[in-house]
């Protein structure tokens, strides 16, 4: 043992904080260093002999390393076979219970004949979550993958001397004239709200969103059609500067694809865009 390794074990039996059983690994190397049996160090520190030997020997190959570390002790006596592994990987995705949706770690316990804990450890493992639902939404749109291709295209390749635009409608927002806001009702008290609440019936928000500095194009109009739609069209041509190619980005909601000849203001790129 060098003069390092012994200053380093004796750190460790000082510090408060080191778990008692590396304080017990360094006691057992430092009096094998200096020079008692086995089994008296067995008999002072209240361990068996086979405990000694074992971390005599560690410290030998590895140094203080070895200590700090616990001993390999093999593959459990309880360990699955592979195949026992596969077969329970393969019934949770391509089987259901009887009477139930979806497996749980007892029915598939139940079902393979092994522990419940077993089944977690082996779901756990695989990444597999029977009790989680997820929805989707499969678009029916035969030209989706070539929407998709330009809209992520302008994203990740915006043209040059262009302006992106993401536009979209908030409707049936609700008008409120207030002096502030209502307090929300809670135990013992009411909802309450000024008394100079009032409700002016609803409005619907156009907005335009520039993806380079975040700057907001909006207005309201009363009602949420094709002719306020061609309205706010006009107010971003308006607003913009010339000169520049103007792509928006919109989803497929009927309003945008109105076959109206007032959208000739505006010179159709893709099926979701628009090119001043």
């Amino acid at each position: 043992m060098t003069v390092e390794q012994r200053k380093t074990l004796e750190a460790w039996i000082r510090a408060k904080t080191t778990p008692q059983r590396i304080v017990l690994r360094s006691r057992i190397s430092l009096l094998a260093a200096d020079g008692k049996p086995n089994n008296a160090i067995a008999r002072q520190l209240g361990t068996s002999r086979p405990t000694v030997l074992l971390w005599r020997k560690r410290f030998v190959e590895q140094g203080p390393l070895g200590l700090s570390e616990d001993a390999a002790h093999g593959p459990s006596a309880q360990r699955l076979h592979p195949d026992k592994v596969r077969a329970i990987v393969d019934a949770t995705l391509q089987t259901t219970p009887k009477d139930a949706t979806h497996w749980s770690t007892r029915t598939m316990a139940k079902e393979r004949g092994v522990s419940h804990s077993s089944v977690a450890r082996i779901w756990d493992a695989h990444g597999l979550k029977p009790h989680r639902i997820e929805t989707f939404k499969l678009s029916k749109d035969k030209r989706f993958v070539e929407k998709l291709t330009d809209v992520v295209g302008v994203y990740l390749n915006p043209p040059d001397k262009a302006l992106v635009l993401c536009v979209d409608e908030k409707s049936q927002v609700q008008a409120l004239d207030r002096t502030q806001p209502g307090l929300p009702m809670k135990k013992g008290r009411c909802q309450t709200m000024t008394h100079d609440y009032k409700r002016n019936g609803t409005t619907c928000l156009f907005a335009a969103l520039n993806v380079l500095d975040g700057t907001v194009i909006g207005t309201c109009y009363p009602r949420h059609r094709n002719e306020e739609f061609l309205k706010f069209l006009r107010k971003i041509d308006r607003e913009t500067p010339q000169g520049l190619a103007l792509h928006l980005i919109l989803d497929n909601y009927g309003t945008h694809n109105h076959p109206d000849e007032a959208y000739n203001i505006f010179e159709p790129v893709t099926a979701e865009g628009f090119k001043k």
